[in-house]
């Protein structure tokens, strides 16, 4: 596969947010968010791991420095420096620390998307994994209050069953058909 141009991951990105998270609705506050044109999609060029901690503290600083009116969440992509899944998902360890470091752990949440995402005990072709998978390996970085204003209850998990009730009905051909969607001009 030809290196894909940081714009082609953008658009690409772009194109999941729409097709798949707002289409599907899977996540309650992107809708909003885009309208206010608060989501911000930062692709990575970073050649390695160090060069991308740098952009990540550059994201979480922007972040805690504008307002959420201004800007609700970042979606920081790198598409070719994880493509194992396992390694991406050991690096969220360090996300952490690096969040924990900005003093920002009570204000900025991490949900990871990868194509090839999995749920510890889930089996790799399990439908429950599908709200996860995005084109490119990506962290999605954004404010706690947002999330509280999603589930006003304080847990995801009614976002997460509602996301599978979703994908159930949808099945696996249904993804498909979108996901092919996203990469069709």
């Amino acid at each position: 596969m030809a290196e894909l141009s940081s714009e082609r991951v953008r658009e690409l990105t772009q194109r999941w947010v729409d097709h798949m998270v707002v289409g599907l609705n899977l996540c309650p506050f992107a809708q909003p968010a885009l309208a206010r044109q608060g989501v911000r999609i930062r692709v990575s060029e970073a050649p390695h791991l160090d060069a991308f901690l740098d952009d990540l503290d550059a994201e979480l600083v922007l972040l805690k420095d504008k307002p959420a009116s201004e800007l609700e969440t970042t979606l920081l992509v790198h598409p070719r420096l994880f493509p194992d899944f396992f390694v991406f998902n050991d690096f969220l360890n360090v996300v952490d620390h690096v969040i924990e470091e900005h003093g920002l752990e009570e204000d900025i949440e991490v949900v990871a998307f990868h194509p090839q995402l999995v749920f510890e005990g889930a089996a790799e072709d399990s439908l429950e994994n599908l709200p996860n998978r995005s084109p490119f390996p990506m962290l999605h970085l954004l404010r706690a209050q947002s999330l509280e204003e999603a589930s006003p209850s304080g847990d995801t998990q009614d976002i997460v069953e509602r996301n599978r009730r979703t994908i159930e009905q949808l099945g696996a051909s249904g993804w498909s058909a979108r996901w092919d969607a996203i990469s069709r001009d």
